[in-house]
């Protein structure tokens, strides 16, 4: 093929860089985006790109011009593309020969290839649809359209504005017809989630500002994160757990952070999590900001998914720490007045705390990471907590052939989740059984159920090991001459717990030591003339 070949297609000169001044054969008149769209020259689109129609009678919204000087500069330039590339996709386009034309050459430039008027005009001829896309007048109208200098973004950002609200259109035709379908393959719950979905995606679609960022503002942020540490009287830079020594092993709480908290049953991993989200939430401060946002400066607002107990339960726990009042007798009901009194004064000492509950049973990952997102959005989170793991489904069409691959994608999610809200998330997890068949009962990483995906996704893995649960099930007759070494060793255990950190990716691992209140279900800090001799340092 050669110019001769070309009909009505005037010779463009195509410059390694965008000139300040408009194309060469003088045609170029800037465009305005908002200008009427009758006087564009742009094939008539017979439906909307990447759109399957609302059924509406409302005209979706569309910027044709904007289109147009786009699709000219990059024509023109091809550097131009790299200004725009992260911005648009072939489908925000409105006419199906824009979109077209930008998928032929984005496909172009990206395996390095020029793509102009000649190329393209070669390209499409070869695919038989030339005709489709306008022919070559089509082609010089684009390049006479061309976008010089930097109103490129704003027209690119036109495109993907109106292309959202398309979208959008169609998301709430297609909610309105599944609503009205009585088939029975998708019930209430289920179209709320998929719906829910569809808005969070075009919501991260509208505002997502992903891609590289240089070392300098890495570094500033880590100076940011090290600065907090070094002024708080703590010196920590994540946010508190409650428990001193366990900040300090740790240094709290960070953001982005996928914690494992794992033990076998009994060992108190429910107990120690609630006591930390309830730490958190208690101490939360929270400020309002130049945009008037609010920013926890002080602990956190906290989610919490009891998957094993019911929100009510959760928080019979929590009021027997607070009034002090053990949770058996709660139960029982075994309260005289004064309990009684302290039970209702701690109620209202706390009913107010940022400590939101969700007790729905075999919720799967992604109605979790659904809600985890709405509530960040609808009152803040700074902290997620999941109890636990294991009673977690896969994300509703996900196919695996074990289960071990299904928990593979749960804390991938978890571990993403995590990423995406900024904020830390503690996932409670079972041991294998593995544990009760060796002498020394303190758990192992190779002890996790699944262990595999778990240990390597988790930024920490923490375990609750309370040898005075053993030692209470091994206590010998008291004429056994081994009763009184076991009454030392128990006396010396009774009202601890330990918390193994298996794996710190940023930090030591070791051994940190508790104090346990089984009567309030309650970790608390222990007092140095109480721990024990062991070693618990670094390791």
């Amino acid at each position: 093929m050669n110019e001769n070949d070309i009909p009505d297609f005037p010779p463009q000169d195509f410059p390694d860089s965008m000139p300040e001044g408009p194309p060469p054969n003088g045609n170029f008149e800037p465009m305005d985006p908002h200008e009427d769209l009758a006087s564009v020259s742009a094939p008539a689109p017979t439906k909307p790109s990447g759109s399957a129609g609302t059924g509406s009678a409302v005209d979706e919204p569309h910027n044709l011009a904007a289109e147009m000087a786009v699709l000219g500069a990059i024509l023109y330039d091809n550097n131009a593309f790299q200004r725009v590339g992260d911005l648009l996709q072939g489908s925000d386009f409105y006419a199906p020969a824009n979109t077209r034309i930008f998928e032929t050459a984005q496909q172009m430039i990206l395996k390095g290839r020029v793509a102009d008027g000649v190329t393209l005009m070669e390209q499409f001829e070869n695919d038989g649809i030339f005709s489709d896309i306008g022919g070559a007048q089509y082609l010089t109208t684009l390049l006479d359209s061309a976008a010089f200098g930097p109103e490129i973004i704003d027209y690119a950002r036109l495109i993907r504005d109106v292309a959202i609200r398309r979208e959008l259109m169609q998301i709430g035709s297609t909610i309105v017809q599944s609503a009205a379908k009585s088939t029975g393959e998708v019930d209430g719950p289920g179209q709320i989630e998929s719906a829910e979905k569809q808005l969070f995606a075009l919501a991260e679609r509208g505002t997502a500002q992903g891609g590289f960022v240089s070392f300098e503002e890495a570094v500033t942020k880590s100076i940011e994160d090290a600065t907090i540490a070094y002024q708080s009287d703590g010196g920590l830079s994540g946010i508190s757990t409650g428990l001193d020594d366990l900040d300090q092993k740790i240094g709290g709480l960070h953001r982005s952070d996928l914690l494992i908290l794992a033990g076998r049953p009994s060992m108190g991993k429910t107990a120690l999590a609630t006591n930390i989200a309830f730490n958190i939430a208690k101490a939360c401060v929270r400020e309002k900001q130049p945009d008037d946002s609010y920013k926890s400066v002080e602990g956190g607002v906290v989610g919490f998914y009891s998957l094993e107990m019911s929100a009510d339960q959760l928080a019979g726990r929590i009021l027997a720490d607070v009034s002090e009042v053990p949770s058996d007798k709660i139960r029982r009901g075994d309260m005289d007045e004064n309990d009684y009194a302290r039970l209702r004064e701690a109620a209202k000492e706390i009913e107010r705390i940022p400590l939101h509950i969700d007790d729905t049973g075999g919720i799967s990952i992604s109605q979790l990471a659904a809600r985890a997102r709405r509530l960040q959005r609808s009152n803040g989170l700074d902290l997620l907590v999941i109890d636990y793991l294991q009673l977690v489904t896969a994300a509703a069409g996900s196919k695996s052939d074990s289960r071990v691959q299904e928990v593979s994608q749960i804390t991938m999610s978890m571990k993403s989740l995590a990423k995406e809200l900024a904020i830390p998330v503690i996932a409670l997890s079972q041991l294998s059984r593995k544990v009760e068949e060796r002498d020394d009962k303190r758990p192992q990483l190779s002890d996790l159920r699944e262990s595999g995906s778990i240990e390597q996704d988790a930024d920490m893995v923490m375990f609750v090991y309370r040898e005075s649960y053993y030692l209470e099930r091994q206590e010998p007759d008291e004429n056994n001459e081994n009763f009184l070494a076991w009454k030392e060793r128990m006396e010396s255990k009774a009202g601890k717990a330990e918390v193994i950190v298996a794996k710190q990716r940023h930090g030591p691992i070791g051994r940190v030591e508790l104090a346990f209140d089984s009567n309030r279900v309650r970790f608390g800090n222990l007092a140095p003339a109480f721990r024990s001799n062991d070693d618990y340092g670094d390791e």
